[in-house]
C-alpha cells in the first residue's frame, strides 16, 4: 500500500484545477510571461537532480513522496515553466533543446570499417591459407631469394583484397540496417504547444513538453500525468511484469518511456527525455544484432555441406598430388623437393576449401535483402524483420482489414437520421443544413454526443509528417485533417460543417473536463464491443439539488447500439417509445445503408446515470452492464469510405499470383458484402459470414468452408487471430497443457476436437503438416495478436497505432492494399535472386574443384594456381552475389503460384541448368589442357598454356552470369538488362579486372600477357556458354507442380518456354560457325 497521504495530493490537484481555469482566463498574459520563462529555465544539472527524485526505477512510493515534497504535479509544472493549459511557447522549443537534449535515444556504438576488416580474418579457413602463404614466403624466399616470394605474396595480396571486399559488404550492411531501424523509430506524436495540437517527430519533442497518448501508442518520453481517464499501461518492456498498469494522478502518475498506453487516454508533462529517460538509459547499454532469416539459415545448411564436399575435395587433390609425386614420379617433378611440392599441395588444397566454401550465399542473401529493402521503402514498405521480406513472397493468403487498406479510410457522413428526422445528403460540400424542424435541444444533444464520445481530433491543416508523400500533401492540404479513428473524425468534421451549425467540439470537451479528478469519463472504442461510452458532468442539479447530474453518450455500429435502445428522441428533443414497428423501420435503415457500403453508426444517450452507478469509481465492466442499456437512440448515420482506386487491380494480381484473398472486417455483413464485391474479393461461389456464426464451428467444420471463406464480417480481434492459426498453424496449442491454457474450464477428452482453433496433431493430419504462408493486415491495438500469429504481420503506417507496428513485420506507410501488392512482388524477386546466385555459383564451384582433381589425378599441374582461385572466388561469391543479387522484379512473377513452405531451393531446371554447364565447361577446360598447346602453340604445361586456360575459364563464368539471370524454361539473357546497372557494372569490373591480372600480373599470378587472337579465341570459347544455355533450356525438364501452393486459378502456372523455335533458327548456326572458327581456323 502507498503510504503517501492521498488526500495532500488531491487537494494539490483540485487546486491545479482551479489554476487550469484561470490560465484559460489569462492566456494572454502567460504569452506575455514567454521570454521571461525561456530566459529563467533552470539548469540541466538542477533539472537531472530534480526529477531524478521522482524518477527512480522501480521506487513508485519514493517517488510519490518526493512528488509532494516538490509541490505536486503544480511544483513540477511551475519548475519546468509549462502551461498546463496552452503547453509550451514555440520560442521556448530551441534553447529547451541546446540546454537538456532532444528526444532522441542513443544507439549502440558500431564496428569501424577497420574493425570489420579485422574481424574478416576470423575464418579459420583464411588463417591457415594466410599461414600456408607465409610458409610458401618463407620457402620461396630460401630457395629463390629473387622471385621466390612472389607466390607466398601473391597469395597474401588475394586474402587482403578479399578481406577488403568482406569488411566493405558488411559496413554496408550494417549502414543499410541502421537506416531501417531509424526509420522504423520515425514516429509521430502529438503535444500541445501555443495552445494548439500539433503532430511532431518523436526526436523533436523536449523537456515539458505536454504530451496526448491514447490506448495503442507508445509513451515516447519519461512523463508526469496531468489528466488520465482510464489508462493502463504496459511497462513489460521495462519491468518484465506482464500485467497492465493502471495510471491515475493520485496513486500512480508516471509514465515511462518504451511502455505503450493498452487503455484508455491521457496528457503528460515530460519530465525526462532522449538519454535521460529510463527506456534511453537502458538502451545505452543494449546492442541490437540483426537477426538471420530463414533463407539465411537455410543456405548457410547449404553451405556447410557443400563445404564438407569441398573439404574432402582438397584431401584427396593433395593425396593425388602426393601420390603422383612419390610413385608417378612425373618429368615435370624432377627439380621440386618433396617438401616444396607438399607444400604447393597443401596450398591448393586450401584454395580449393576457400573457392568451395560458398560464403557468398549468405552474402547473397544479405545483399538482395539490402537492396529489396531500401527500394520497397521507396514503395511505402518499411520492413521491420528481414525474414518478413523473403516469406511475403510465397504468401498464399491475405487476411486484410477493411477499413483504410481496400477503402481510403477517408469517412465521410453522407446521411443519416437526426432526431427522427430523415436527411439525405450531409456530405459537407453539399452546404445543406439540419432541417429546421430539429429543435436547438434536440441537435444539443446529438452535438454533445458526437464531441464528447470520441478521442478524435481536427487539425485545420494536415502535418506533412502524417502523410505519405509530397504528392498526397498537395492533394488535402487544405483539407481538415483527423488525427485517431477517422469514423469518429467524420463525425467531427459533420459538427464543425454548416450543416450542424459550425460548433466547437473542443469547447464541449474542455467543459467536460475529460482526465481530471472528479472529472467527466471516457471508455474508448473496442473493435471487440464495437462501441465506446463517456460518462459526462454536466452543468445544473439534479432532482435532489445535487450538482452532480450525469448523462451517459454512447456510440457504436448502428444494429447494436439500437438492440440496446428503448426509446428515441423525436424532432423536438422529446423522448418516445421504441415499438417494435420503430424498430423495424430502424432496422431497414440500417440494411439500407449497409447494402449501399455505408458504415451505420448509432448514437444514443441516458440521461441522470449518476443515479445508477458511481461514476467516479466505475469501471468499463459497470458501465457496459449496467449504463449501456434503456438507452435513447439521438441519431442513425451513415458514413461512406470509398474504395481504394487501386484495390480492384490489386485483388485480381494477387488472385493471378495464386494467393488467397479474405476480407476480415468488424463492420457489418452487407457493407462488407458490398465492398467486398466491389473489390473483386467476394465471387461466385464465395462464402461471407460474421463472426458469430465463426465461433461456433468446429475446427473440422472450419476446415472444410476455409477453401470459401472470403469475408468474415462483424469479426472481434480474437476471430481474426484463430482464423490464422488454422491457416498457419505457428501458435497452435501443441499439448494439453496449451490447450487447457488457451480453454480455461473446458474439457480436454471431450471438446479438444470441438473448439476452435484446434490443436497441432489434428491440425498437421489434416494438411501433412505443411500450413498456409499467411500475410494479416491490422491497424488497432486488439489486432496485435493476430499480426504476432501471422507469417507476415502487416501494420498500417498512418492509421496504425504503435501497438500494432510493433507487433508486424511490414509496415505499410501509405495503407494501401497495391503496396502489400508490391511486398509480394520483392519478396518473390529476392527468392529468386537468391536462386540465379545459387545456380551460377554452384556450375563454378563443380568446374573448379572438378578441374583440380581430375588434373592431380591425370599427373598434371593444376591449372588454376592459388591465386586464380582466389580471384575465381572473387568473381562467384562478392561480384557474383552483387550481380545476381540486385536483379529488379519482374512482372511475370507475379503470375506464378508461390511455393510450399518445404519446398526445395534448387528445382530441377536448375540442376539441369548447373549440370549442363558444368559439363560444358569441364569438357572446353580439358580439351584446352591437352589439346591447347597444339592449338596456339605454346609448351605443355606452361605459363602461358595454363593463362589460356584460366582466360578461357574466367569468360565461361562471365556469360554464364547472362545465362543464370534466368532459372527456368525462359531463355532472354539480356532482357532488361538496362534495368540492372549493377549487373552490367560487375560484368565490365570483371573483364577489366581480368585484363590487368593477365597483362599485367607476371609471376604475381603467374600469368603472361596474351596475343589479340588468343584474347578473342578464349572470350568466344566463354562466349559459347549463351548457346548452350539455349540448347539446356530445350531439355524437357519441368518443375514438381507440388512444390507450388497457393490458389489455383487459369491464369496463375509456373514460367514456360516462350519463343525457342525462332530463336533455334538462329542461335544453332551462329553458335555452330563460331565453334567451328575457333577449333579449327
Amino acid at each position: 500500500m502507498c503510504t503517501v497521504d492521498r488526500q495532500q495530493i488531491l487537494k494539490m490537484t483540485d487546486t491545479r484545477n482551479n489554476n487550469h481555469h484561470n490560465n484559460d482566463r489569462n492566456h494572454d498574459d502567460d504569452d506575455d510571461d514567454d521570454l521571461h520563462a525561456v530566459k529563467s529555465l533552470p539548469s540541466p544539472s538542477k533539472v537531472r537532480e530534480t526529477i531524478s527524485r521522482i524518477n527512480e526505477p522501480q521506487s513508485r512510493e519514493t517517488n510519490l513522496s518526493n512528488l509532494v515534497s516538490l509541490g505536486s504535479i503544480d511544483g513540477i509544472a511551475s519548475f519546468l515553466h509549462t502551461n498546463r493549459s496552452s503547453g509550451l511557447s514555440s520560442s521556448s522549443i530551441s534553447q529547451r533543446r541546446s540546454l537538456y537534449g532532444c528526444n532522441a535515444l542513443p544507439s549502440s556504438p558500431r564496428k569501424t570499417w577497420f574493425q570489420l576488416f579485422v574481424d574478416s580474418f576470423d575464418d579459420e579457413t583464411v588463417q591457415i591459407l594466410i599461414a600456408a602463404a607465409i610458409v610458401s614466403l618463407l620457402v620461396g624466399m630460401y630457395d629463390d631469394p629473387k622471385t621466390g616470394y612472389i607466390e607466398g605474396c601473391a597469395i597474401l595480396a588475394a586474402v587482403l583484397i578479399v578481406s577488403i571486399v568482406t569488411a566493405c559488404n558488411d559496413y554496408q550492411k550494417e549502414t543499410q540496417f541502421r537506416a531501417l531501424s531509424k526509420a522504423n523509430d520515425d514516429v509521430q506524436v502529438l503535444v500541445k504547444r501555443d495552445n494548439v495540437i500539433v503532430s511532431i517527430a518523436i526526436d523533436e519533442v523536449v523537456l515539458g513538453d505536454i504530451i496526448s497518448v491514447e490506448a495503442g501508442d507508445s509513451i515516447p518520453c519519461d512523463g508526469l500525468l496531468i489528466k488520465a481517464d482510464s489508462l493502463s499501461v504496459d511497462e513489460s518492456a521495462l519491468t518484465g511484469e506482464p500485467m497492465d498498469v493502471e495510471k491515475n494522478l493520485v496513486q500512480d502518475p508516471f509514465v515511462l518511456s518504451g511502455c505503450i498506453a493498452t487503455a484508455g487516454t491521457a496528457e503528460f508533462i515530460a519530465i525526462a527525455v532522449g538519454k535521460d529517460s529510463q527506456w534511453g538509459i537502458i538502451k545505452a547499454h543494449l546492442e541490437k544484432e540483426q537477426d538471420q532469416t530463414p533463407l539465411q539459415e537455410k543456405l548457410d545448411s547449404m553451405a556447410q555441406i557443400i563445404g564438407y564436399v569441398g573439404m574432402a575435395s582438397a584431401a584427396a587433390t593433395f593425396l593425388a598430388m602426393m601420390f603422383i609425386y612419390i610413385v608417378v614420379q612425373p618429368e615435370y617433378l624432377k627439380d621440386t623437393s618433396l617438401f616444396a611440392h607438399a607444400l604447393e599441395a597443401f596450398i591448393i588444397g586450401v584454395t580449393i576449401v576457400v573457392v568451395a566454401v560458398p560464403e557468398g550465399l549468405p552474402l547473397a542473401v544479405t545483399i538482395a535483402l539490402a537492396y529489396s529493402t531500401k527500394k520497397m521503402l521507396r514503395d511505402k514498405n518499411l520492413i521491420r524483420h528481414l525474414a518478413a521480406c523473403e516469406t511475403m513472397g510465397n504468401a498464399t493468403n491475405i487476411c486484410s482489414d477493411k477499413t483504410g487498406t481496400l477503402t481510403e479510410n477517408r469517412m465521410t457522413v453522407v446521411k443519416g437520421i437526426f432526431a427522427n428526422v430523415r436527411q439525405d445528403d450531409t456530405a459537407p460540400e453539399s452546404n445543406t443544413v439540419l432541417n429546421a424542424d430539429v429543435s436547438d435541444f434536440a441537435r444539443d444533444i446529438i452535438l454533445q454526443n458526437i464531441a464528447t464520445c470520441s478521442t478524435a481530433r481536427i487539425l485545420t491543416k494536415a502535418q506533412p509528417q502524417d502523410l505519405a508523400s509530397s504528392d498526397v500533401l498537395e492533394e488535402v492540404d487544405n483539407r481538415m485533417h483527423v488525427v485517431g479513428n477517422k469514423t469518429e473524425g467524420a463525425l467531427l468534421i459533420l459538427a464543425q460543417s454548416s450543416f450542424m451549425g459550425g460548433d466547437d467540439y473542443e469547447v464541449r470537451r474542455a467543459r467536460a473536463e475529460f482526465g481530471l479528478p472528479r472529472g467527466s469519463r471516457i471508455f474508448p472504442f473496442s473493435s471487440k464491443r464495437k462501441r465506446m461510452s463517456v460518462l459526462v458532468k454536466e452543468g445544473g442539479k439534479d432532482d435532489n439539488g445535487s450538482d452532480s447530474v450525469w448523462t451517459l453518450y454512447h456510440k457504436g455500429a448502428g444494429e447494436i447500439v439500437l438492440e440496446n435502445c428503448t426509446s428515441f428522441m423525436d424532432k423536438d428533443g422529446s423522448i418516445q417509445p421504441m415499438t417494435s414497428e420503430k424498430k423495424r423501420e430502424l432496422e431497414n435503415v440500417i440494411s439500407s445503408f449497409a447494402s449501399q457500403a455505408l458504415r451505420c453508426v448509432a448514437l444514443a444517450h441516458r440521461p441522470d446515470i449518476h443515479k445508477v452507478i458511481d461514476p467516479d469509481t466505475c469501471t468499463e465492466e459497470d458501465c457496459a452492464s449496467k449504463c449501456e442499456k434503456e438507452m435513447t437512440l439521438d441519431a442513425l448515420v451513415g458514413i461512406v469510405d470509398p474504395l481504394r482506386g487501386d484495390v480492384v487491380d490489386a485483388v485480381k494480381t494477387c488472385q493471378k499470383a495464386g494467393i488467397f484473398v479474405r476480407m476480415v472486417t468488424g463492420d457489418n455483413l452487407e457493407t462488407a458484402k458490398a465492398i467486398a464485391k466491389q473489390a473483386g474479393i467476394l465471387t461466385e461461389g464465395g462464402l461471407s459470414m460474421v463472426g458469430e456464426e465463426f465461433r461456433k464451428l468446429t475446427p473440422a467444420q472450419l476446415d472444410e468452408i476455409l477453401p470459401r471463406l472470403q469475408v468474415l464480417a462483424r469479426s472481434s480481434p480474437e476471430d481474426k487471430h484463430i482464423l490464422v492459426e488454422r491457416l498457419n498453424g505457428g501458435l497452435m496449442p501443441k499439448t494439453k497443457e496449451e490447450w487447457m491454457e488457451a480453454h480455461p474450464g473446458r474439457d480436454w477428452e471431450t471438446e479438444r476436437d470441438l473448439l476452435l482453433p484446434g490443436y497441432y496433431d489434428e491440425w498437421a493430419q489434416s494438411r501433412n503438416g505443411v500450413g498456409e504462408v499467411v500475410g494479416v493486415t491490422g491497424d488497432g491495438t486488439n489486432d496485435g495478436p493476430a499480426l504476432k500469429a501471422a507469417d507476415v504481420g502487416l501494420s498500417m503506417g498512418i492509421s496504425g497505432t504503435d501497438v500494432a507496428k510493433n507487433a508486424s513485420d511490414i509496415i505499410i506507410m501509405d495503407d494501401k492494399f497495391s503496396s502489400i501488392v508490391k511486398a509480394v512482388l520483392w519478396g518473390r524477386s529476392v527468392f529468386d535472386n537468391i536462386r540465379k546466385f545459387l545456380q551460377f555459383q554452384l556450375t563454378v564451384n563443380v568446374v573448379a574443384l572438378t578441374i583440380t582433381f581430375i588434373s592431380a589425378v591425370a599427373g598434371y599441374r593444376p591449372p588454376l594456381n592459388a591465386v586464380m582461385m582466389l580471384w575465381v572466388n572473387l568473381i562467384m561469391d562478392t561480384m557474383g552475389a552483387l550481380a545476381l543479387g540486385t536483379e529488379p522484379p519482374a512482372s511475370n512473377l507475379l503470375l506464378r503460384r508461390p511455393y510450399r513452405r518445404d519446398a526445395s531451393l534448387i528445382n530441377l531446371p536448375m540442376w539441369r541448368n548447373i549440370l549442363a554447364q558444368a559439363s560444358y565447361q569441364l569438357g572446353l577446360l580439358i580439351f584446352l589442357l591437352q589439346k591447347g598447346p597444339e592449338i596456339f602453340g605454346c609448351a605443355s604445361g606452361s605459363t602461358h598454356h595454363f593463362t589460356i586456360i584460366f582466360n578461357a575459364f574466367v569468360f565461361c563464368q562471365v556469360f554464364n552470369e547472362f545465362n543464370a539471370r534466368e532459372i527456368d524454361d525462359v531463355f532472354n539473357p539480356l532482357k532488361n538488362l538496362g534495368q540492372s546497372p549493377m549487373f552490367l557494372g560487375v560484368i565490365i569490373f570483371t573483364i577489366f579486372a581480368q585484363w590487368v591480372i593477365v597483362e599485367f600480373g607476371g609471376d604475381f599470378t603467374q600469368t603472361r600477357p596474351l596475343t589479340f587472337e588468343e584474347w578473342k579465341v578464349t572470350s568466344l570459347l566463354g562466349a559459347m556458354s549463351i548457346p548452350v544455355g539455349f540448347i539446356m533450356r530445350l531439355i524437357p525438364v519441368n518443375e514438381n507442380p507440388d512444390s507450388f501452393a497457393g490458389l489455383q486459378t487459369d491464369e496463375s502456372s509456373v514460367p514456360v518456354k516462350k519463343g525457342s523455335s525462332i530463336l533455334t533458327i538462329f542461335v544453332l548456326p551462329i553458335a555452330a560457325a563460331i565453334m567451328y572458327k575457333v577449333v579449327f581456323d
